[in-house]
């Protein structure tokens, strides 16, 4: 395998120069992270954790602190390239404050000063894929879609690009060092050529890698899907690969053509096990893993028993009619009475109920509610709220309490047994919705920006959906995908070009 070409010594020098450089900045400003929030924990996956509940605990953004929240203007967090993936903070041991990491389109990587914004270090993985090399698709350049994933422990961050090699397209997996950006020994990884060694068919031109990257035993899980005009022979595939040393040690495709796994959140990881949406399949007379909701092992061992995959019982049409599950990842949730569950959200506008030890097999869900009077494809977020669990979402004519499709927020409440809209609000725009808790259930306050819309960062009362907060300003060049980083007592929305902070004043 042939790595991306970039002079690594000049890189070096770079990162050395700008790491120095931000340092002695910082000491001139002497600018302390807000004294409402302590320190931040690191932010190793989308939406905050493998769950990718979305809920992040911030105390001191309470209800009435919300309502002062403003632009950072002294945070200048200009990056390289379009960006789709949510960025990840990394608080290195003993640091005052920590790094806002970036992944674009551009196949770079960049990691700002978390209070000023500022480079520390910039990592070229190669050149992306122009859009006239794939057979469809909407992003151009193509290079990193899916969210990555910090390793703490190990100071690693896991991504996926799209990575031109001699004029071809091909997946690579990189594994870079936090501290400074620099390439890990044995990385990256051809997936590919991963593939090919647990006997599964990858085109690297047909296929995309739009989801979140998971971590579980030791293993980084990467989900794949196809491009946007749904064109090739894709499959739904997942590969697991080892981190230490990084080899390919897990494959699973879906058994019918197509079956994408395209949801932002991808992978959610609870109870040891992994959890994923597909979606439609193409000319599938039976039932061939499309439409479905995965329990798999760190193995990726195929599995027929029922127990371990979910399928609504009207799958065929929702295939025929490219209705599916997985333009939403699914979400483990714990309910106060101890009941283990799992929400699945599809594009024919509906909230299954799944039995989260039991997926229940074709037809086996606990309950179905309408959630929508279109189609759902968000990254959704879920909290505690006076007893029940909440979960937001966005959708256009979401499903109101009266039961008449409403505005593009929402929240449905969960219980053991079932399902029932708690309530919606106007929103003009596609984001996917975060929510912050003083201490992971009071002041519960849902956060979303209207991308590709008003462009403008919201703030609604959980428990109501109430407004509290809209930004008197719109951000350029979000993209729907666009979700909410919450750390060292900052707000930060990345778009095109460049990520925004916003702070709020104590209360």
């Amino acid at each position: 395998m042939t790595p991306p070409r970039f002079d690594r010594s000049l890189l070096r020098m770079r990162r050395i120069t700008l790491a120095l450089l931000s340092l002695a900045l910082a000491g001139l400003t002497g600018r302390p992270a807000p004294a409402q929030t302590p320190t931040a924990a690191t932010v190793a996956n989308y939406h905050g954790d493998a769950a990718r509940s979305g809920n992040y605990v911030t105390p001191g953004l309470t209800w009435e602190a919300a309502r002062t929240v403003h632009r950072d203007p002294g945070f200048d967090g200009r990056v390289e390239g379009n960006v789709y993936a949510q960025p990840l903070y990394w608080h290195p041991p003993g640091a005052a404050h920590g790094l806002v990491i970036v992944a674009t389109e551009s196949d770079v990587v960049d990691a700002l000063d978390a209070v000023t914004g500022r480079m520390v270090w910039h990592t070229a993985l190669g050149t992306p894929a122009p859009r006239s090399a794939l057979p469809c698709g909407n992003i151009d350049p193509l290079g990193v879609t899916g969210t990555p994933v910090i390793d703490p422990s190990a100071g690693a961050l896991y991504l996926d690009a799209m990575v031109e090699q001699d004029g071809v397209p091909e997946h690579l997996v990189f594994g870079l060092r936090l501290s400074d950006g620099a390439m890990l020994p044995g990385w990256p990884i051809n997936v590919r050529q991963a593939l090919r060694a647990r006997g599964i068919a990858f085109n690297p031109r047909e296929q995309n890698q739009r989801s979140a990257l998971a971590l579980l035993a030791g293993r980084v899980f990467i989900a794949f899907s196809g491009h946007f005009g749904d064109c090739g022979g894709y499959h739904g595939i997942v590969l697991g690969l080892a981190t230490n040393p990084p080899r390919p040690v897990a494959g699973w495709a879906t058994r019918g053509l197509k079956g994408g796994i395209w949801a932002p959140g991808g992978i959610s990881v609870a109870d040891g096990r992994l959890f994923f949406t597909t979606g439609n399949t193409e000319n599938a007379r039976q039932w061939a893993d499309g439409e479905g909701v995965f329990r798999l092992g760190p193995d990726l061992a195929r599995t027929t028993d029922p127990h371990d995959f979910f399928a609504p019982s009207n799958w065929k049409s929702l295939d025929d009619d490219d209705l599916d599950l997985s333009g939403v990842g699914p979400l483990p949730i714990d309910l106060p009475d101890g009941a283990h569950r799992l929400l699945a959200l599809g594009k024919d506008g509906n909230a299954y109920l799944l039995n989260r030890d039991d997926l229940g097999g074709i037809g086996g869900q606990i309950a179905i509610a309408r959630a929508a009077g279109t189609r759902i494809i968000t990254g959704p977020a879920f909290y505690p709220n006076n007893g029940r669990i909440l979960v937001a979402y966005q959708a256009q004519r979401a499903i109101c309490p009266d039961g008449r499709p409403g505005g593009g927020l929402a929240a449905i409440a969960v219980a053991a047994t079932s399902l029932a809209p708690a309530w919606c609000a106007p929103l003009d725009g596609r984001g996917a919705p975060i929510v912050t808790t003083t201490d992971g259930h009071s002041d519960p306050t849902v956060w979303v920006v209207g991308a590709e819309g008003d462009n403008r960062l919201h703030a609604l009362r959980g428990d109501t959906g109430q407004s509290l907060y809209t930004s008197a300003e719109q951000l350029g060049g979000l993209r729907h995908f666009v979700t909410i980083l919450v750390a060292e007592g900052r707000l930060y929305v990345a778009g095109d070009g460049g990520v925004t902070a916003f702070a709020w004043s104590p209360r």
